[in-house]
């Protein structure tokens, strides 16, 4: 089916308290695997395009790749930009037929941060596109960071209300614990923290990024108390390498680069998998490719389908 808008898909998954897989894909392989275990699973999927992934395949690659595997399975598909640098950034996406985009101005100041959030969330919902910002900071383990800075760069219940009044964005990443690129899972989410969050913004999706280091059962906690769409990175990269690296010594003898690479794609879907079970998205999505719900269903064309 045509590429999807996030925000039904999100809204949807904060009223039945489930949460979106939001993958990051670098290359073929990767979204063939998170597409595949999505039409499996019977689930939406937010296909994550970051500014790494632009400048190793290009905008147009990039893009394209994700656009196809949309168009060949039955499961909403988005195309979402991930952290975004600036506004320029976030225009081409929207150019190129990105279904969801997202500014990240965490390091910046928080004025300035609003002022260039609110200046793309009126862009983008010129032409019906979501925006996701940040507030608060989730750090990087490159940062060698400790455990007092990262509570230092929590995000603040209040500040948070005050943000999405002025910015209108749609969606907001939150820091609450998690740590980018994460090789372990060993961080816990600061569940009061997002409880509180929650009650100041109850209609904003919040968005956790960093998810590949936090244990499952806290991440499960705190989609139970909004959060609503939960980023996947390394966990992704770590699988798809082991997978070739493996590869590399039973086809040894081999020339043949797909056998090897055939493997890190099978390690891939098996992860996305067991992630988008642990968010609770497995079969949300019937034949059609609508939501199943007791209250309603939503068509393709209600999700902001992009022709």
């Amino acid at each position: 089916m045509p590429l999807v808008s996030s925000k039904p898909i999100l809204e949807e998954a904060l009223r039945q308290h489930f949460a979106v897989g939001a993958f990051n894909a670098n290359n073929m392989e990767q979204v063939q695997a998170i597409v595949e275990a999505a039409q499996e699973e019977r689930a939406p999927v937010i296909l994550q395009v970051s500014q790494g992934a632009i400048r190793y395949a290009g905008m147009a690659f990039a893009a394209g790749l994700v656009k196809i595997a949309a168009s060949v399975v039955s499961v909403p598909v988005v195309l979402h930009l991930d952290h975004g640098t600036d506004f320029d950034q976030n225009v081409r996406c929207l150019y190129a037929g990105f279904t969801s985009l997202m500014y990240d101005g965490s390091k910046k100041p928080y004025e300035q941060n609003v002022a260039t959030t609110k200046k793309i969330v009126e862009i983008a919902h010129a032409v019906d596109l979501p925006v996701e910002a940040e507030l608060g900071q989730v750090l990087q383990t490159s940062d060698r960071v400790t455990y007092e800075q990262v509570c230092a760069a929590m995000t603040d219940p209040q500040q948070a209300r005050e943000f999405v009044e002025l910015t209108g964005v749609d969606s907001l990443a939150i820091a609450c614990g998690s740590v980018h690129a994460m090789t372990s899972r060993e961080a816990e989410l600061d569940v009061p923290r997002i409880k509180a969050i929650h009650a100041q913004i109850p209609n904003t999706p919040l968005v956790l990024h960093g998810s590949s280091g936090v244990k499952h059962e806290s991440v499960a906690e705190g989609i139970a108390h909004g959060i609503c769409k939960v980023n996947v990175a390394t966990a992704l990269n770590q699988a798809f390498l082991e997978g070739i690296r493996q590869g590399l010594v039973q086809f040894a003898e081999s020339t043949d680069p797909r056998k090897s690479i055939g493997l890190g794609r099978d390690a891939v879907k098996e992860i996305v998998r067991e992630k988008i079970r642990l968010f609770g998205s497995a079969g949300v999505i019937d034949s059609t490719g609508g939501f199943v719900s007791p209250k309603k269903q939503y068509r393709s064309a209600e999700l902001g389908a992009v022709e």
